[in-house]
């Protein structure tokens, strides 16, 4: 742990300018009081399913705010202490999972490979940069996409788009695709089971660091597995070097690994925001960390207003059309009192884009002073079409937007403070290239997502051990 984190667990937040208590006759959703975040309810709501039965849409949100909380504020305080780090350069953030999480995924193999990627991928970043990094998932709740459009035709046929497991079936029949506020629930009790699980295996013993050789088991052999096979070795030499020397090693037995979901859906993610009975403010409890896209992030829009609303540390994707001015607009709404860890840019410019558009945006911020915690999703602006039909994305183009941003930082003088990334545990085939030399032929063989590609578990590792030469230089 730095010794300058102060983790709001077991103790009395100070409280921030900015964030009033709310009067307690509010807290309860049966005072018949609106909420105090659902001001969002005024503005513009992009993104937001068309429920052809808005009364439904009441009584599923009525038994949502009834539910136990998924995260709890303590631990939000500390993944938001944690994010404050990465911003200064103390700690690294690697956040990862899904495009899109499925109903029929939420199993415990898909999450144990899931996890035991994440882990890995820590595992590489921690030794090769000597730096704690703070363990983030797309997990438990990203189970919505934003759409480019709101229909999809097949052979002369027009339906909804496909939003996500939360909204409608991704089979294309007219019953599926209508949007069912009842999957609401479901996404619920999914992200619940999924969070238990992660728990079990984060604080049981699995995710302990002597057992770095076994996370290795059952992967196939290639060049990126014999090089972690080797860096496990060096730790496994290190562990018994220091347990001969009669070191503690408690600290090593479990880990946190945090949760983390695209802010989508307003319904939900208001019936998920409860009041903390220490504090009196609101925390969105149904992850630990909430984020806003390219498409929502409208300063005006609902989605901010949400967002600005909550304790949760919060992110923003910025595309290559922002603006300084529109960038610290976004501040002055989501983090006006420069709180640390409160606000994070996650940048998706694209990689032939990023080392021209990303500098003005980093010397505005400098300028503007409140800090920001600043990540790179290399993934979402570096999307084709292969000759087959697939969508797909190049792994070296990834790596050169990982490669960009590190630059652009640099000459800023500012500090890249995370990754954000879709993966897979499994031995998928959705993004060509890298050292397993996957082809665009490739891509039928196990192209199973039902959104975006993702880096299968060996990308992931390459992925991670050129991370940790461009931390290692810095």
């Amino acid at each position: 742990m730095i010794p300058s984190l102060t983790p709001g667990r077991g103790g009395q937040p100070e409280r921030k300018p900015g964030y009033r208590r709310v009067p307690e006759s509010l807290w309860s959703p049966s005072s018949g009081e609106p909420s105090p975040w659902d001001t969002w309810r005024r503005l513009e709501a992009l993104q937001q399913p068309d429920y052809p039965d808005t009364a439904r849409v009441g009584s599923v949100t009525a038994s949502l705010r009834l539910q136990p909380p998924l995260v709890f504020a303590g631990e939000v305080d500390d993944l938001r202490t944690w994010m404050g780090a990465a911003s200064r350069g103390e700690a690294f953030v690697l956040m990862g999972g899904d495009c899109a999480e499925t109903f029929a995924e939420a199993t415990a193999d898909h999450l144990r490979l899931k996890i035991q990627t994440l882990l890995q991928m820590a595992v590489v970043l921690t030794y090769g940069a000597s730096l704690p990094v703070i363990k983030v998932g797309r997990i438990a709740g990203q189970y919505a996409k934003p759409r480019s459009s709101d229909v999809e035709t097949r052979d002369g046929v027009t339906l909804p788009s496909y939003r996500g497991d939360a909204v409608n079936s991704h089979e294309f029949t007219p019953e599926a695709r209508v949007p069912d506020p009842a999957r609401l629930l479901d996404l619920y009790h999914h992200a619940a089971s999924t969070l238990n699980l992660i728990r079990a295996f984060t604080k049981g013993g699995y995710a302990d660091l002597r057992q770095v050789h076994h996370w290795n088991r059952g992967f196939m052999t290639n060049p990126a597995y014999a090089r972690y096979e080797s860096l496990a070795e060096d730790i496994h030499r290190a562990i018994k070097f220091m347990g001969a020397a009669g070191v503690d090693f408690d600290s090593l037995r479990d880990v946190d690994l945090y949760s983390s979901h695209e802010a989508l859906l307003l319904e939900y993610e208001s019936a998920m925001t409860r009041i903390d009975s220490r504090t009196g403010e609101p925390y969105n409890t149904s992850a630990h960390f909430l984020w806003a896209g390219e498409r929502t992030r409208g300063p005006d829009g609902a989605h901010i207003e949400l967002l600005s609303r909550v304790r949760n540390p919060v992110g923003v994707k910025l595309g290559p059309t922002t603006t300084p001015a529109e960038m610290t607009g976004l501040i002055d709404r989501l983090n006006p009192d420069g709180e640390d860890g409160r606000l994070t840019f996650i940048t998706r410019m694209g990689a032939d884009r990023i080392r021209e558009v990303l500098p003005p945006l980093l010397e505005a911020a400098r300028a503007d002073g409140r800090p920001v915690t600043w990540m790179t999703d290399p993934m979402h602006g570096n999307t084709i079409t292969a000759s087959t039909g697939h969508k797909t994305r190049r792994f070296e183009t990834v790596m050169d937007e990982v490669r960009g941003f590190f630059e652009a930082h640099d000459q800023a003088g500012t500090v890249p403070g995370g990754l954000h990334v879709e993966l897979t545990g499994d031995d998928v085939t959705e993004v060509i290239g890298g050292s397993e030399h996957i082809d665009e032929d490739s891509l039928r063989k196990r192209y199973e997502t039902l959104v975006d590609p993702r880096l299968n578990h060996q990308q992931s590792l390459e992925m991670a051990f050129q991370v940790a030469q461009y931390l290692a230089k810095g």
